[in-house]
């Protein structure tokens, strides 16, 4: 198959899952199919598929992933190369800013809503619904059998609290894993509760990293945006708890990477990560 067959044909397979779309006209543009099988993939409940359709789906984002161009954990270079910082553990950190999805580590962190079933809104740009959306259905449905043995355990209105680290496979995506975290969110003021609660999310990530012998972690910035923490004091927080950790932990990890997408959170960690030396 083509790109494009394989495109036309998963467009097919969603369309006729949902009795509420399946009559929907795909259109004729690659850039309309694109986002067409995207919105579908965001709103599909978790079940499972056909092992045919998988494999189809895979080759597919698979293919997306390497015409993007995936980035590798060499081409990061550290902040004591790249900017000459001299902080604490400056030859194992690095500040990278593009798309998380793109890039070939042990692990890469996705900021996670308390359901963990990842975005439903189709097309949002929230880190959720674009690392759900290219590494394919099947981490709906594992976050969803993780979601379900803890509803067996804590009752059926159970949802994952804030600061706590789930790891999962992150099938089509450059990364090995996935580690789903909660952030807190910030509704009026910001308080040391609220920043204790990001704190833990980053330290909890860094103990799975250590359970499971990884040597790599790429951290996005955890509930900024539509979760409302400040992204100076969010950057503060981030970094300041890596170092703690590597500090008094003798950790395995060889490279902390500081993702950003936005140019404000690249300048509040260059700040915090050059300006303090």
């Amino acid at each position: 198959m083509t790109q494009s067959e394989r495109l036309n044909y998963l467009i097919n397979i969603f369309l006729k899952e949902s009795d509420k779309y399946n009559n929907l006209n795909a259109g004729n543009s690659e850039k309309d199919k694109k986002a067409l099988l995207r919105s579908l993939m965001n709103i599909r409940m978790p079940k499972t598929m056909s092992e045919d359709v998988l494999k189809i789906q895979n080759e597919y984002l698979r293919n997306e992933i390497l015409e993007t161009g995936i980035v590798k954990l060499d081409d990061i270079p550290t902040i004591d190369k790249k900017y000459g910082s001299k902080i604490k553990f400056a030859n194992k950190i690095s500040l990278w800013q593009g798309d998380i999805t793109r890039l070939e580590t042990d692990a890469i962190v996705n900021a996670a809503n308390s359901k963990m079933l990842g975005c439903f809104i189709p097309l949002h740009n929230c880190i959720d619904n674009c690392i759900h959306s290219y590494a394919g259905i099947q981490m709906r449905e594992e976050c969803n059998i993780y979601m379900n043995s803890q509803k067996a355990i804590f009752g059926q209105n159970y949802e994952e609290p804030t600061g706590q680290a789930v790891l999962t496979n992150a099938y089509n995506l450059p990364a090995k894993f996935v580690i789903h975290t909660v952030g807190p969110i910030v509704n009026n003021k910001l308080t040391n509760n609220l920043k204790n609660n990001l704190k833990n999310c980053y330290i909890s990530v860094l103990k799975c990293c250590e359970k499971n012998h990884l040597k790599s972690v790429v951290f996005c910035c955890i509930s900024t945006g539509i979760f409302r923490f400040p992204n100076a004091e969010a950057a503060k927080i981030a970094i300041d708890t890596v170092i703690e950790f590597l500090d008094k932990n003798n950790s395995q990890l060889e490279r902390v990477v500081f993702n950003v997408f936005k140019n404000l959170d690249k300048e509040c960690y260059k700040k915090e990560l050059i300006s303090r030396c």
